[in-house]
């Protein structure tokens, strides 16, 4: 049966991380949508542009990001570094699930690393996973039916996080990561090619392979996979709650 990955993010270019996996996804014949919960308008790529202008522009990257990568894309309008993981935000971002009913959830995590540890970057990873959550209640989302699937999380992983991890080999995928980030390079200055290779070798290295991204597995078995989902439960030492309507 055919899967959903939903990709989870706050800004325009934070998908360069999990590129690969995004692919692998994609070569299963899987569904897969990224969501940017801002149009990354407070970049000063551009110069002193207004800002309506830089969030046009950066929503069409966005738009050009997901057609190389063959993915559908999403924007929300909350406003970039100024994200704020409350509960309304929560609920919106519910009730977007409840219409993409997504079967796996790839969103930012907790982390302490420069970039990784961007204010919207942790909002929008709780967010994410807290609406996954609220999709599940029928009184936050109607009059939308509630998404009640069990749903996995995986998180980008910062170097001082002691959640199990999975490895997606991305080495197949190599030439369109590159693509992705030579454009974004292009157009705002990020995604030097020379970092995305170190980047995934350091990565691949303790797994074996060439060329790895590496995640948080919350709720699955960790290990070498060619994509994140279908997943397999992890072993937490106690039952699971059976599901039931709430």
């Amino acid at each position: 049966m055919r899967k959903t990955l939903l990709v989870g993010l706050a800004h325009p270019d934070d998908e360069v991380g999990a590129a690969g996996t995004i692919l692998a996804q994609k070569a299963c014949g899987d569904r897969v949508v990224v969501v940017w919960l801002t149009r990354g308008e407070m970049t000063e790529a551009f110069g002193p542009i207004p800002t309506h202008e830089v969030a046009a522009r950066r929503e069409e990257q966005g738009r050009r990001a997901g057609e190389i990568l063959g993915v559908e894309t999403r924007f929300l309008d909350f406003s970039d570094c100024g994200l704020q993981a409350d509960a309304e935000s929560a609920r919106r971002v519910a009730r977007l699930l409840t219409e993409i009913r997504p079967d796996g959830l790839l969103t930012w995590g907790d982390a302490w690393g420069r970039g990784m540890r961007h204010p919207d970057h942790q909002a929008s990873g709780k967010i994410f996973r807290d609406a996954i959550t609220l999709a599940r209640i029928a009184k936050v989302v109607a009059p939308a039916q509630p998404h009640r699937a069990m749903v996995p999380v995986f998180t980008y992983r910062g170097a001082h996080s002691v959640i199990p991890a999975v490895a997606v080999d991305v080495e197949p995928y190599l030439d369109t990561i590159h693509e992705l980030a030579r454009f974004y390079r292009e157009n705002i200055g990020f995604g030097d090619r020379e970092w995305v290779e170190r980047r995934l070798r350091h990565a691949a290295e303790p797994y074996g392979l060439r060329y790895a991204e590496v995640f948080d597995a919350w709720e699955t078995q960790p290990g070498v996979v060619p994509q994140l989902l279908p997943a397999d439960p992890a072993d937490v030492g106690e039952p699971i709650h059976p599901d039931r309507a709430r």
